[in-house]
């Protein structure tokens, strides 16, 4: 069968099982089995059986809801490909802007440290390296299945030539957590646990995004609220707490920072689509 015949019949059976958007995931799928880039199906012809019949079974666990990155063992985010898979979250497109906010803070130091608390692939942290190279980066992770996804990310960055990270297992609200950086630290940066409970989810995050990734209690803030402690005590009088949050949250989280006390330029961002998407703040301790 023709590769256009194949993704018309695929799109419209993803369509039909409620995914989101299913033109892009058809053609992420038969690019993966193909071995191809996506603008590579443009010049595709004839599909080989064996391959249709791969693309077929891919296309029937993403009409049951597995998540597309699962099923290419890929996500992109920012300038890198990192893997993932079961047992760890999958990195959002709207993450990368509080990379990119992480960048624009050390932007003008030449040997900043980041620590980067709930790792998770690593995206945050190995983005950081890889377009800072001078920044000494820690990503701390609690949970030991996703803690192997950040280290196999880190290990294969590391192998391409980016600056390491330092990958330690933690829980991100330990009182002791990274107590010989205290005091040392020019930003720390979270995508935290900050679902509340009861919240409803799409099929592809409750079924498979880990739990110690999504809950945060019963306001969503329990993780967080011991998040902040610990950046004020990471923090160099002048550094930098970035938080991301749900999109309810634009002002319970910063209220939370403020209430802390400490704290100086509380703000909240929006992501592309207006949607208030991360916290940030200045350590005002001198």
């Amino acid at each position: 069968m023709s590769a256009r015949r194949l993704l018309a019949d695929a799109a419209r059976r993803l369509a039909d099982a409620g995914v989101e958007s299913p033109r892009v995931d058809a053609e992420l799928l038969l690019a993966a089995v193909l071995g191809v880039s996506r603008a590579g199906l443009l010049t595709a012809g004839e599909v080989p059986a064996d391959v249709a019949h791969r693309f077929a079974g891919l296309l029937e666990q993403r009409a049951a809801r597995v998540p597309l990155q699962h099923l290419t063992g890929t996500a992109p985010f920012r300038h890198l490909k990192l893997a993932v898979g079961p047992g760890v979250f999958v990195p959002r497109p709207e993450t990368e802007l509080i990379a990119g906010w992480v960048l624009d803070r050390i932007a003008g130091l030449e040997a900043p440290t980041v620590v980067d608390l709930g790792s998770g692939s690593g995206a945050i942290a190995l983005s950081v390296a890889h377009e800072h190279p001078g920044a000494r980066v820690v990503a701390v992770e609690r949970d030991a299945g996703a803690i192997e996804w950040t280290r196999h990310n880190a290990a294969a960055r590391a192998a391409a030539g980016d600056t390491p990270v330092d990958v330690r297992p933690g829980d991100m609200t330990d009182p002791g957590l990274l107590s010989e950086l205290d005091g040392t630290v020019d930003v720390v940066v979270s995508n935290p646990p900050y679902v509340p409970e009861g919240a409803r989810l799409p099929r592809e995050v409750a079924d498979h995004d880990p739990p110690l990734a999504l809950w945060g209690g019963p306001d969503g803030l329990d993780v967080v609220r011991g998040l902040v402690r610990t950046a004020a005590r990471l923090l160099r009088p002048g550094g930098w707490l970035g938080i991301e949050h749900a999109d309810q949250q634009g002002g319970s989280l910063p209220a939370l920072v403020r209430s802390a006390g400490g704290w100086a330029e509380v703000a909240d961002h929006p992501d592309l689509a207006g949607r208030p998407r991360y916290t940030t703040a200045r350590l005002d301790r001198q």
